[in-house]
């Protein structure tokens, strides 16, 4: 990858996982990022998020490294005059500061964006936020946004308690939006030699992203309904059978054309003419007893031959890999980021999923 932004320089008032990953997005293309810690707490709380398995006594943990590879890392205490003023040194010169502050402690510490901007008009001063409206500082982790915008309701299976997402998707989502937004301040920034404000929130983040969940019940008044894998729209789309030899296989037959194949890999050719299965709606209106039948089918395939006849057929279909199956794929191990802490190896996935040639 291109070192697109090599003299672009970043000050990183963030903790957690939504703040530092636009931070390491930006050192993976070549910034340099700074990043404060407070040093009264330890740093950034994610430090102590350790695993049973992983050296208490270490300075940090796996969680924290996922989003801080490439930075240079500075403890303060802000509540100091001298480290508000050293602070101040770092953000004198850069383009970009990325802040989770609450609006109240950094305009306590002088670090918000209107004082910030008016000491230095070409900075960008990004800000995350939990929620919408910026004055709310109620605390907000990643699973208080998946419930209260609607995505713990959707997930799990049906008649079982809701499931969260095994990542901290919504903080992720929130990254995105800020990235996208510092770009496009950054783009205005060469055209007018002003810097700006740019912010997003948590839930307006996860809010954009219901998409056709949301406009089910926006144009329909369906609420979406925990349904496991399974897609309210399309059918069979995240189903999942068992093989014969036990292993699991996940069907997404997005067309016609793909079911109408996964039939004839099946052996199951008379199923798209059957008048329950003759279109997606009546196969999504008749999903159970779908699922019976091609469940029966699958189950007389391994699961390796049958990725092969899917593939072959031009059929969407997926293995359930676990994390050391998904490590085993080329395509991880090229996305690995190594890097040297404190003596110690750390690894980490990029943040960075695109080229530019």
């Amino acid at each position: 990858m291109k070192k697109l932004f090599q003299d672009l320089k970043v000050v990183e008032l963030a903790s957690v996982l939504a703040g530092p990953a636009v931070g390491m997005f930006f050192a993976e293309l070549g910034a340099s990022v700074v990043k404060i810690e407070n040093k009264t707490t330890g740093g950034d709380v994610t430090r102590g998020w350790k695993l049973p398995t992983e050296a208490q006594d270490s300075p940090i943990s796996a969680y924290f490294c996922s989003v801080n590879w490439g930075k240079q890392h500075l403890m303060l205490d802000l509540t100091q005059p001298s480290d508000q003023q050293q602070a101040l040194q770092y953000i004198q010169d850069a383009d970009l500061v990325i802040s989770n502050f609450k609006p109240s402690a950094a305009q306590r510490f002088g670090l918000d964006a209107a004082s910030l901007r008016a000491q230095f008009p070409r900075l960008i001063y990004a800000q995350l936020h939990a929620f919408a409206d910026p004055e709310d500082e109620s605390p907000a982790f990643d699973v208080v946004l998946q419930a209260e915008a609607g995505f713990l309701y959707m997930c799990g299976e049906p008649d079982r308690p809701p499931v969260k997402m095994p990542v901290a998707l919504i903080d992720l989502l929130a990254a995105h939006q800020l990235k996208e937004a510092i770009l496009v301040a950054l783009y205005q920034r060469e055209r007018s030699g002003q810097g700006a404000t740019v912010s997003t929130s948590l839930m307006e983040s996860a809010l954009a992203s219901l998409a056709n969940q949301a406009t089910n019940y926006l144009m329909n008044e369906q609420v979406a309904q925990r349904m496991g894998c399974s897609h309210p729209n399309i059918a069979p789309y995240g189903d999942t059978f068992t093989c014969a030899d036990g292993q699991s296989i996940l069907l997404a037959a997005g067309t016609e054309r793909q079911f109408q194949n996964l039939c004839r890999v099946l052996h199951l050719d008379e199923i798209p003419h059957h008048p329950d299965f003759s279109s997606n709606t009546l196969r999504v209106k008749h999903r159970k007893e779908l699922n019976k039948l091609l469940a029966a089918a699958m189950v007389q395939f391994p699961l390796e031959a049958l990725m092969r006849e899917c593939k072959a057929a031009g059929v969407p279909a997926a293995r359930i890999r676990d994390m050391q199956s998904v490590f085993s794929m080329p395509a991880a191990q090229q996305m690995i980021l190594e890097e040297n802490v404190g003596g110690r190896s750390t690894k980490r996935m990029k943040t960075v999923a695109f080229n530019i040639e």
